[in-house]
C-alpha cells in the first residue's frame, strides 16, 4: 500500500530558522536614515524599510516569520516582525527612521516598539490609514 506520510503541523508560533535565516541575508548597502513603513491588517503585519527616496531595503512579515492563520495578526508576531527589521537595520548602520503606519490591526503599536526598542531613534510618526470617503456603489435593485 505504500509508506505512510507523517504531516508535522507548523504554525505553532515563531520559526527560529525562519528568523536566522532573515538576518544572515545582509543588505549590501549602509544607511544612516530611513522610513519605516508598517501595514497591519486584520490577517497578517507586513512591516518595511525603506531609504528616504522609498525605495525597499528590507521587508519582513508575520507570515515569512512561521506564523500562520489567526497568530499572524496577533500584537505579538507584529512585535517580532519589528524586531527582526530592527535587528537588520542596525546591521547596516541607520540610526534615525521616520515611521509610516497604514491599517487598522492589532499589531500596529507592537510592531513600532520593538523596532524603536531596538535603539534606532524615531523621527515621526505618521498615520496613513485608507479611509473610505462614500464606500463601493450599492448593489442594484433585486427583481423578481
Amino acid at each position: 500500500m505504500g509508506k505512510k506520510r507523517i504531516i508535522k503541523k507548523s504554525g505553532r508560533g515563531l520559526d527560529q530558522g525562519r528568523k536566522e535565516r532573515a538576518l544572515s541575508k545582509a543588505a549590501k548597502r549602509r544607511l544612516e536614515k530611513g522610513i519605516f513603513h508598517v501595514e497591519a491588517t486584520f490577517n497578517n503585519t507586513k512591516c518595511v524599510l525603506t531609504d528616504e527616496k522609498g525605495n525597499v531595503v528590507m521587508s519582513s512579515s508575520s507570515g515569512a516569520l512561521g506564523f500562520s492563520g489567526a497568530r499572524k495578526s496577533t500584537p505579538y508576531a507584529a512585535a517580532k516582525v519589528g524586531e527582526l527589521i530592527g535587528e537588520k537595520a542596525m546591521a547596516i548602520g541607520l540610526k534615525e527612521a521616520t515611521v509610516i503606519i497604514r491599517g487598522i490591526g492589532a499589531g500596529r503599536e507592537s510592531a513600532l516598539r520593538a523596532f524603536a526598542g531596538k535603539g534606532i531613534q524615531v523621527k515621526s510618526i505618521k498615520d496613513q490609514t485608507p479611509v473610505p470617503h462614500n464606500g463601493p456603489r450599492p448593489p442594484k435593485a433585486r427583481r423578481v
